[in-house]
């Protein structure tokens, strides 16, 4: 019997009322159908007065969530996505993204077309475009006591956020160098449209090997962003005696003490979505946040007399 899956937001009810009944019509297709809610994919926040609260990346991945299911479908927003896949990349699963939110910037399509598209990609009728996510881990010691996958950013920054910090940054085998602001952003081209671009980053195609760094409110005109190969590893360690606050993809986090360090790398999981033509980002652009769309009105020829 094929199997496929449904990640929903269990806040929202209609996202609940289409899971509930889309499970039924899968059902009666023929298929087997594993339904679980977005919340798994939320690390959530460790205690303060220690800041271990460690959950392995592959422990997140639902039960039957794995190779042999064919895809799943996600209802929700943006978070729910993000979360949707730090739960299934581990097992490859390609997911229809389906907007239940507002933006909806990383989701493929509506509600009011769920029913078309889902005949397309029961009949195979789409594409996958693989979009790359980063592994975040944080080191005591040289041990391991934090880590988790992202798809749009790492937030690395100082309690409270309008402080300034001094952050050692390493990229690759280059020698480290001194960020003073009051945090940084280690971001995939995915995430350049996200928080790093309210930073002052750029934007950045999803077909990009890269990743980039972005100061948040450096102290130094020097301090810009910096586009560097996605291949190089990042380790970053702070040189204030205050503890910081790390967050990934803005809804999970943790503490880290003066002594730990933070290592990003691209991660060997992939996020993997269901497109139903070629990817069309200059598009989502100019819809969803208004890029090349014209301020003024363009001059009009004019005849002289």
């Amino acid at each position: 019997m094929p199997k496929v899956g449904i990640i929903y937001n269990d806040v929202k009810p209609i996202a609940c009322q289409v899971a509930n009944q889309l499970q039924d019509k899968l059902m009666a297709l023929g298929y087997s159908v594993s339904m679980v809610t977005g919340v798994g994919g939320i690390l959530g926040y460790s205690n303060p007065n220690r800041p271990i609260c460690h959950t392995p990346i592959e422990s997140l991945t639902p039960e039957n969530f794995d190779q042999e299911m064919i895809f799943a479908v996600v209802l929700g927003g943006d978070g729910t996505v993000l979360s949707a896949f730090r739960q299934v990349a581990p097992a490859g699963v390609p997911l229809l993204t389906v907007n239940t939110g507002h933006m909806g910037f990383l989701t493929e399509t509506y509600l009011n077309q769920l029913s078309q598209v889902l005949e397309r990609v029961l009949a195979g009728d789409y594409e996958v475009e693989e979009r790359a996510m980063l592994e975040v881990k944080i080191f005591h010691d040289s041990s391991l006591i934090w880590e988790a996958l992202c798809l749009n950013e790492m937030v690395l920054h100082r309690e409270p956020l309008t402080s300034m910090c001094h952050f050692e940054v390493e990229v690759g085998n280059h020698a480290p160098v001194d960020i003073a602001a009051d945090g940084v952003i280690i971001s995939t081209p995915t995430g350049s449209t996200a928080y790093s671009l309210s930073a002052g980053g750029p934007v950045i195609t999803p077909d990009v090997p890269v990743m980039q760094l972005i100061p948040i409110c450096p102290h130094s005109l020097a301090s810009r962003g910096l586009v560097f190969p996605d291949k190089e590893p990042v380790t970053i360690s702070s040189v204030n005696p205050d503890q910081l606050v790390m967050v990934v993809d803005g809804n999970a986090g943790c503490y880290v003490l003066p002594e730990d360090k933070v290592r990003t790398q691209r991660s060997p999981y992939s996020a993997r979505f269901i497109r139903f033509q070629s990817p069309e980002f200059f598009k989502v652009l100019r819809e969803k946040l208004g890029w090349g769309l014209p301020h003024i009105a363009k001059p009009t020829s004019v005849e002289l007399p």
